[in-house]
């Protein structure tokens, strides 16, 4: 069945699916949050000094190899660009990794036919966008201390985060059933993120690019969130209103159809994992 041809409530049932267990949903996020970090002697205080030590690391290399990189860009903001991909791209690759192999890692309750498994893509997309959001409060309060100032288009970093978390809610919902399947999706997974990391604009901007090239790389949406995040965040700049409508459409497609492939082979995924 197409998006087209799903019913009226088809399209907000992942949401209404979340509510109802979301006491449950809770639950095992604070758990994975707490147990991250469980036996180290810092603990949850490594959350914000990996990446401080990583946008610190960029600037201070950045400012010594390549004073400036572009016109009108200092090494300080084209370290602050990667750092805000990276963000962006971490995110999507931590999830690519996991997803494939999140119902094996859960299998003891998956096993259990009560148990709601497409419960356990929201679990790993809220954790992950948690350290995401923590990596981006540390380059706010980065940019405050050493610019003294943010663009006001910050206040629509939100409006970014949420299209962009549907958009790997459904990524993980399909990569979590194929992984069921098959194991080699995880391997394929390791194979294929390094190689889209640098068919993403991370450490170059699309508009640096030749024509004939950036037309194949906006295509990539995990793209299209970095630069309009990078836009909002860094540049002071809004995305376009019809880009970003659209990039959100297509993200909420891939939401609905990762949703929809997960829960139509749940019932034989219990059997065969």
């Amino acid at each position: 069945m197409s998006l087209a041809q799903l019913p009226l409530v088809a399209y907000v049932a992942p949401f209404e699916r979340a509510w109802h267990h979301r006491e449950l949903i809770r639950a095992v996020v604070r758990r994975e949050l707490t147990s991250r970090f469980r036996g180290s002697v810092l603990g949850p205080l490594w959350a914000v000094l990996a990446p401080l030590i990583m946008l610190l690391t960029y600037t201070v290399l950045f400012s010594m190899t390549v004073p400036q990189l572009s016109a009108g860009m200092s090494a300080i903001d084209y370290a602050s660009g990667v750092f805000i991909g990276l963000i962006v791209f971490n995110l999507f690759s931590e999830l690519a990794y996991r997803a494939p192999g999140l119902l094996h890692e859960h299998v003891t309750f998956v096993k259990k036919s009560i148990f709601p498994s497409e419960t356990i893509a929201w679990v790993a997309t809220i954790r992950a966008f948690v350290y995401g959001g923590i990596s981006l409060a540390v380059y706010v309060a980065l940019r405050l201390l050493t610019a003294g100032e943010l663009p006001m288009t910050i206040f629509f970093a939100p409006l970014l985060i949420l299209p962009f978390a549907c958009f790997m809610l459904g990524v993980v919902w399909f990569l979590m059933a194929l992984g069921a399947f098959t194991r080699d999706v995880a391997h394929i997974m390791v194979s294929v993120v390094p190689v889209l990391m640098f068919a993403t604009p991370i450490f170059y901007r699309l508009d640096q690019m030749p024509s004939h090239i950036s037309i194949w790389l906006r295509l990539n949406p995990v793209g299209d969130y970095i630069e309009m995040l990078r836009g909002v965040a860094l540049d002071g700049v809004l995305p376009n209103p019809i880009a970003y409508v659209a990039l959100a459409l297509v993200s909420y497609g891939i939401f609905l159809f990762g949703y929809q492939f997960f829960m139509r082979y749940k019932s034989v995924i219990v059997d065969v994992i």
